[in-house]
């Protein structure tokens, strides 16, 4: 069996990328907060025929995090692909433009992306080294790439994970560990739109980039999701 594990599950892109690699056979384990909200996921799932498990953890709780990923591998023999998505950001934290951002703004918005990222990949990075195979998808939105000042305090902190991810795909791509890293910048909002000009994508218009880092284009540290005029991925 094949499994995967949703840092940051919830009804949108989480519960589409379940969906996507479950299809495909995968088991799902899916990793947030709130218990209640991942066992509805997981009945969701498995209307859809797709085994999947709730480990409520907190990305913010390093320890907790960590024993999550733990006790997802215990139950699925093992962890085959790692997605983290601390994309729910938007109403959690405060949300500033360069010239009033505190350093308190930021250090939120690092815990809660680079540095949960980071100690998610530590959980399950040794046994995939092991197994020689595996696959590590972070997500953040454009502003990791072409910055927004109305959210410069998210913008840091996505490009430091963005920039993080993409040398851990050169890292593990020079040492032939057979393990891909990739980042996944989303170029819209998802199910509703959240800023002015920003378009609202679909879920299952952005899970297939997951499917693909994983199969046909593991030599990518980077895809872009955005869509064109008429609302169409490009």
């Amino acid at each position: 069996m094949t499994s995967i594990a949703i840092v940051g599950a919830g009804p949108q892109l989480g519960l589409a990328i379940a969906r996507a690699f479950g299809s495909h056979g995968f088991d799902v384990a899916l990793i947030s907060r709130s218990r209640d909200k991942l066992d509805t996921l997981v009945s969701e799932l498995a209307a859809d025929g797709i085994t999947a498990a709730a480990f409520p953890a907190d990305v913010l709780d390093r320890a907790g995090l960590t024993q999550a990923l733990k006790d997802a591998a215990a139950k699925f023999g093992g962890i085959d692909v790692l997605e983290y998505s601390p994309v729910g950001t938007f109403g959690i934290a405060t949300l500033t433009p360069p010239a009033q951002t505190e350093p308190t703004h930021v250090e939120f918005e690092m815990n809660f992306q680079l540095y949960g990222a980071i100690a998610a990949t530590k959980a399950v990075l040794p046994a995939m080294r092991e197994a020689g195979a595996g696959t590590l998808l972070y997500t953040t939105g454009a502003g990791s790439i072409w910055p927004d000042p109305r959210v410069a305090n998210v913008n840091a902190a996505a490009a430091a994970l963005r920039n993080w991810a993409m040398n851990l795909h050169k890292e593990l791509a020079d040492d032939g560990s057979g393990i891909q890293a990739a980042h996944v910048g989303i170029d819209s909002s998802i199910g509703v739109s959240v800023l002015p000009g920003v378009e609202a994508a679909k879920p299952e218009q952005i899970s297939p980039l997951y499917w693909d880092l994983h199969t046909t284009k593991r030599n990518e540290a980077e895809l872009v999701f955005r869509l064109d005029a008429d609302g169409f991925p490009r």
